[in-house]
């Protein structure tokens, strides 16, 4: 199933889909009383999920293409958990750019936090901050959302915490993050973080799931991989930072860029002010950009 959070007569209103590309059915009229899609991940029981899996479609519902979508997750209750260099060409790119030793063999996970006021919608605009970068770079990645609380889990059991999967556009600001030696603050400027279209269910695919991962700028081709590619994959995310420290429900980890992005171009190529960002992963859909 996938979940989006949209707005029908002004109002925000989750909806369902039950396939991809599918009509979308305000969640009321199965009965289920949630104000977004926030809510839907924290606190819909198992119960719940299998009737709506199995409910009656009622009536023609909404295409998708003609929906007012916004972030499925608006504004993510922490700062989200990302993942840096995780697919093994990025790393090559990165060093290339930026000389960071994170090209050869890979022992550890690299993990960074990243800021997200309010996320983008699936076809809103980023903001170019153009009075502090001039280095604007898109990383299109698979982000996976816990639906409880998790502390100790260990990998063979990882997939009973996540509740489904979105795409995450990682905006980066190059310069700021070269100027300041850290992610953080380049990582995290408002309007710069798209999300959506919608989350889809962890049970759509399997566990880790290998989707195709695409971006195009203006048309153009510029990143294609497959998760499968990650170097740490989800079970071993999960487990590694549970034990450390509770990872809450609703928590968001965003699992890496494919190579492809424009600081590894001959010469490095950034977003400019009416740049087209379009991310891509199978069977999620897409989100469609415009930089202003």
């Amino acid at each position: 199933m996938r979940f989006y959070n949209t707005i029908l007569d002004g109002t925000l209103t989750p909806c369902v889909a039950f396939e991809c590309g599918g009509k979308l059915f305000p969640l009321s009229l199965f009965g289920l009383d949630f104000e977004c899609v926030e809510d839907v991940i924290t606190s819909i029981t198992d119960a719940q999920l299998e009737a709506l899996k199995n409910a009656k479609i009622p009536g023609d519902g909404i295409d998708e293409s003609g929906a007012e979508l916004l972030s499925p997750i608006r504004r993510p209750a922490q700062d989200v958990i990302c993942l840096g260099i995780n697919y093994m060409e990025h790393a090559r790119e990165s060093f290339k750019y930026k000389k960071e030793e994170f090209n050869g063999e890979r022992p550890y996970a690299v993990y960074f936090a990243k800021r997200v006021n309010e996320a983008v919608a699936p076809c809103g605009e980023i903001d170019a901050h153009a009075d502090i970068t001039k280095q604007l770079d898109y990383e299109t990645e698979l982000a996976v959302i816990l639906r409880r609380d998790a502390k100790n889990v260990s990998a063979a059991d990882a997939k009973n915490y996540v509740f489904g999967y979105t795409i995450l556009n990682d905006v980066s600001a190059r310069d700021i993050q070269n100027r300041h030696k850290q992610w953080y603050f380049g990582k995290s400027l408002d309007g710069c973080t798209p999300i959506g279209p919608c989350v889809v269910t962890a049970d759509e695919f399997a566990f880790p799931p290998a989707l195709g991962i695409r971006s195009y700028v203006n048309g153009k081709l510029r990143q294609q991989s497959n998760t499968s590619q990650m170097i740490f994959d989800i079970p071993f995310v999960i487990e590694e930072l549970s034990r450390g420290m509770t990872l809450r429900a609703g928590t968001i980890i965003s699992t890496g860029t494919p190579s492809g992005v424009g600081m590894g171009m001959t010469p490095p190529t950034f977003l400019n002010i009416g740049d087209e960002v379009v991310c891509e992963i199978d069977e999620i859909g897409k989100i469609c950009n415009i930089i202003k």
